[in-house]
């Protein structure tokens, strides 16, 4: 018996990688987390904003769309953990929620609470 639907196989066996390959893709997955932390610096930092980040993602940046919310909201400025668990919850958007999947009324709501934080 398998594990797929139905009691039947799975049809997506892990792709067979050459040395070459894996190399390459386990290089542009270290170059994308680099340039996700960068981005979460900067917002920490102060110099981008959530709007800044939303039209990055808008713009069609990869990385800002692949970076949890979560992550991204606890990078703000004066927001940690608690803050960004309770704000999270408060809208019904899971912990896990990507921007790319962010709707319009989501990230409206987000970038309201954190302005009537500052």
């Amino acid at each position: 018996m398998g594990n797929g639907r139905n009691g039947g196989p799975i049809n997506n066996p892990v792709p067979k990688l050459t040395a070459n390959q894996r190399r390459e893709f386990l290089k542009c997955a270290k170059a994308a987390r680099r340039r996700r932390s960068e981005m979460l610096d900067r917002v920490r930092e102060g110099t981008l904003d959530l709007v800044d980040v939303f039209s990055m993602s808008d713009a069609g940046d990869v990385d800002v769309r692949r970076t949890r919310v979560f992550t991204l909201l606890r990078c703000v400025p004066g927001w940690g953990f608690a803050r960004a668990q309770r704000l999270m919850r408060s809208l019904g958007i899971s912990e896990t929620r990507r921007v790319r999947g962010l709707g319009h009324n989501q990230r409206a709501a987000i970038l309201e609470a954190v302005r009537r934080s500052a």
